[in-house]
């Protein structure tokens, strides 16, 4: 079944090598434009809707942006329990130090296999109410050969982009076993995760008693590589640190937080643009109060920037891309088309994929609709309901609907 999809007032493809676009800020922008997608496969055609083809059938947005759907790289969706109580404490001063992980995981391990997929499917559908489509999901609440094998099966139930995370914390039981539970995660736990599994992730910070050191995290790493699986960092969240330099130097997808650089860490990141992403989560400098990284200075490097929400119970639980993008154009000095880039292709870079983050022939068919005439809404209206992924099987929007002005 083919869909053509019309009235698009204003159509941000992202595409930088398209035909007829206004390319400022590589946005690929068309006005008055259409889209034409095999609803399952791949889009066939983005141009003027004067000169779109024939298609099955035709639905108009009314007026409405389009954008490619977001790409929400790094998730936390696999828990259970509340951190309510630990926000609120935040809020009045407690420093985060990652301790209150080891809360989440014992909730985690008591919940059933069952209240772990309703709960986890519910966050997904949520994020997808808000435009975003591919989510990459971790596990990390486990910590147990049974209990990561647990989550990771179930993340793969609703994606492709599985992150094994079993160097998380070093839960309670092994607080003075460090080394053994290294041994564990590189081990028996590893080879359980890398059937479901598409990458492995570490928390590199030395500046918490319950996360890994330069040295552990490059032990965990490196045995995730021989495994098959791409690398994943977590990096210089509490203060500077060796995880962005280590991300570097083994070549990771994505470093992610960047919350504390220095000159030669931002100087690695841009020397590694075309093979290390800086994935900045700014709903965390929210949620925790921390400083927020500079990401304009980033891109002036040259370094390639994603956003990502980090959905987890602790540090940040919101779903919401949108949100996102507005934090990160008042609080981190992007522009609103260099946040919309990075919460689509940056992000999709991240996860080294062309296919997704961008509205291009040959590429999945993920669109997200606004309700506003531009791209410019996401962050002009934070905290709107604007963004919504577009299902082709849906009834169709209002067609009968004024466009936006």
């Amino acid at each position: 079944m083919t869909t053509l999809v019309t009235g698009i007032g204003e159509l941000a493809t992202l595409d930088d090598s398209l035909d007829g676009a206004d390319h400022d800020e590589g946005l690929g922008l068309l006005h008055d434009a259409a889209v034409v997608v095999d609803d399952a496969d791949e889009v066939l055609w983005v141009g003027p809707a004067s000169a779109a083809p024939a298609a099955d059938r035709r639905r108009d947005v009314g007026g409405r942006a389009v954008i490619p759907a977001f790409v929400d790289s790094h998730t936390h969706l696999v828990f259970a329990g509340d951190r309510s109580r630990e926000f609120a404490a935040r809020m009045t001063g407690t420093a985060y130090d990652g301790g209150g992980i080891s809360t989440t995981v014992a909730a985690t391990r008591e919940a059933s296999d069952e209240e772990l997929r309703v709960l986890l499917r519910e966050r997904v559908d949520e994020m997808r109410r808000q435009g975003s489509n591919v989510i990459e999901v971790k596990s990390g609440y486990g910590l147990t050969v049974d209990g990561e094998e647990r989550a990771l099966r179930l993340a793969r139930e609703v994606t492709d982009e599985v992150t094994f995370l079993g160097g998380h914390v070093v839960p309670v039981e092994f607080a003075s076993r460090r080394d053994e539970f290294v041994d564990l995660v590189t081990g028996p736990m590893l080879g359980a995760a890398r059937e479901h599994a598409r990458w492995i992730d570490v928390f590199c910070e030395p500046h918490s008693a319950h996360a890994f050191t330069g040295e552990e995290a490059r032990t965990i790493l490196e045995a995730g590589r021989a495994a098959g699986l791409g690398l994943r960092v977590h990096g210089n969240q509490l203060g500077p640190g060796p995880g962005v330099r280590l991300a570097v130097e083994l070549a990771a997808a994505s470093v992610d937080h960047c919350t504390h650089l220095t000159v030669a860490d931002v100087d690695a990141l841009a020397a590694a643009s075309e093979t290390t992403v800086a994935t900045l989560l700014p709903g965390v400098e929210f949620s925790t109060r921390s400083p927020y990284p500079d990401a304009r200075a980033l891109v002036d490097a040259g370094v390639t920037v994603a956003l990502a929400t980090d959905c987890n119970p602790g540090t940040c639980y919101s779903s919401s891309m949108p949100f996102v993008i507005a934090l990160a154009v008042r609080e981190m000095g992007l522009t609103p088309a260099q946040a919309l880039r990075a919460a689509t292709v940056g992000a999709a870079a991240s996860l080294r994929r062309s296919d997704i983050g961008v509205i291009r022939v040959g590429a999945q068919p993920g669109l997200t609709t606004l309700d506003a005439p531009s791209h410019l809404h996401l962050a002009y209206r934070p905290g709107v309901p604007l963004a919504r992924l577009l299902d082709l099987s849906a009834p169709p929007l209002l067609d009968s609907r004024e466009p936006p002005t």
